[in-house]
């Protein structure tokens, strides 16, 4: 199905019910098992990607489909290859189009025993779950830091521990930061020193936990204000002291005009006056932003220069092709630069009348293209309840900010 975006008031007022954070949710989730806790974690996200990993946690079968969920891919790859048993794990079409050959090696590696049941490097996978032994290794980290994260989780139950180190550009450092720091309060003794990460061997401990607010989809309703000429919206549920890497999107934001403020609640932005000339910012660290900004920046009119996006290619689609190609219907050429970058110098093209934006099962692309409805009415975002991976009830709240659409 797909939506189409009828008006968008150019003063935007309300409060807004974010999603739990997502990727918090799924880290909890395995820790939570691994400590054979029997309290439920409080707060958690309603989304396909946790959704799939409950399904999958809860199960007496030994084959799962996890659909489109790349971290629930990752993450229960890892966590399988230490459960006894013999399990298979697939997924979409697409799933089956993303690597995971670094995870897998690095796993076989410690001791597991991981197969291709299909093409080398990528799913589906077979997993024959037994210890692990653990001991020393080391993992490109320029690829995701997803795969990291997984061997972190599970690490305590290796019988030598780990000792892991980070070869080349770490990417998302924000996320393994955010993995280790739940891994402690869950129990694990961990200590880091530069790229080297040393985790003892021993066992989580049950503990009671409520899941904060997500910080990424805060980052759609920052976007559509940036794009109004006035207006307030209240997120309640996000933390000043967060785990979330992409909490650090408040000053970012400021330069676009939209500023932040913290209360006992959660969080007030607010629009006020600015008039860019461009945008230069380096997300290595939040990656999952740049859609937003993107699309806010163009819908602005402010030329950006945005580095650190190479591993957007390797996301739910080809994130880079795939703003290129959406936002071309809309008038803005972007190009890649050196291809570790996304560009655009201001170069304009007639727009499209009514455009179709095209969102290649991707929740992000349908999320960050929406707002940019305030400058193209009628435009329509095909595969609306892509959305439900992360933040199901997204359109429910751009329509209590008074957006019409049908």
């Amino acid at each position: 199905m797909e939506i189409s975006l009828n008006s968008i008031p150019q003063t935007i007022n309300g409060e807004v019910k974010l999603p739990a954070s997502k990727s918090i949710s799924n880290r909890v989730l395995i820790l939570n098992a691994l400590s054979d806790s029997d309290m439920p974690v409080e707060n958690l996200s309603d989304c396909d990607d946790t959704n799939h990993m409950l399904e999958v946690l809860n199960s007496d079968d030994c084959h799962f489909n996890i659909g489109h969920a790349g971290t629930a891919m990752r993450f229960l790859t890892a966590f399988l290859s230490r459960i006894v048993g013999r399990w298979e794990i697939t997924g979409s079409e697409r799933m089956q189009q993303r690597p995971v050959g670094v995870l897998v090696d690095a796993l076989n590696k410690l001791g597991a025993h991981i197969e291709y049941a299909g093409q080398n490097g990528y799913p589906p996978l077979r997993i024959y779950g037994s210890y692990l032994k653990g001991g020393a290794i080391e993992i490109p980290a320029s690829v995701s830091s997803q795969y990291i994260s997984a061997i972190l989780m599970i690490a305590p139950y290796m019988a030598d521990g780990l000792q892991l180190t980070l070869t080349g550009k770490i990417v998302s450092r924000t996320y393994i930061d955010m993995t280790i720091a739940l891994q402690r309060v869950f129990g694990a003794e961990i200590s880091v020193k530069g790229h080297c990460i040393h985790v003892k061997p021993g066992n989580y401990r049950p503990v009671h936990y409520r899941v904060e607010s997500d910080w990424s989809g805060a980052s759609y309703f920052y976007e559509l204000l940036a794009m109004t000429e006035s207006g307030q919206i209240i997120l309640p549920g996000l933390l000043p002291e967060s785990l979330q890497g992409d909490s650090h999107q408040t000053e970012v934001w400021k330069q676009l005009g939209v500023h932040t403020r913290f209360t006992s609640q959660g969080v007030v932005i607010e629009r006020k006056n600015s008039d860019p000339t461009g945008l230069k910012y380096d997300f290595t660290e939040m990656p999952d932003l740049v859609q937003s900004f993107a699309v806010a920046c163009c819908i602005r009119n402010i030329p950006f220069e945005f580095s650190g996006v190479e591993t957007l290619r390797i996301k739910e689609t080809d994130r880079i092709s795939a703003l290129i190609t959406e936002l071309k219907k809309l008038g803005y050429i972007l190009t890649t630069g050196d291809g570790s970058q996304l560009i655009w110098n201001g170069e304009r093209r007639q727009a499209q009348t009514h455009p179709r934006i095209m969102t290649y099962n991707d929740h992000r692309m349908a999320m960050a293209f929406a707002p940019a409805a305030l400058k193209h009415p009628g435009l329509t975002i095909v595969d609306q309840e892509v959305v439900s991976k992360s933040f199901p009830t997204y359109w429910e709240q751009l329509s209590a900010l008074g957006l019409e659409f049908t």
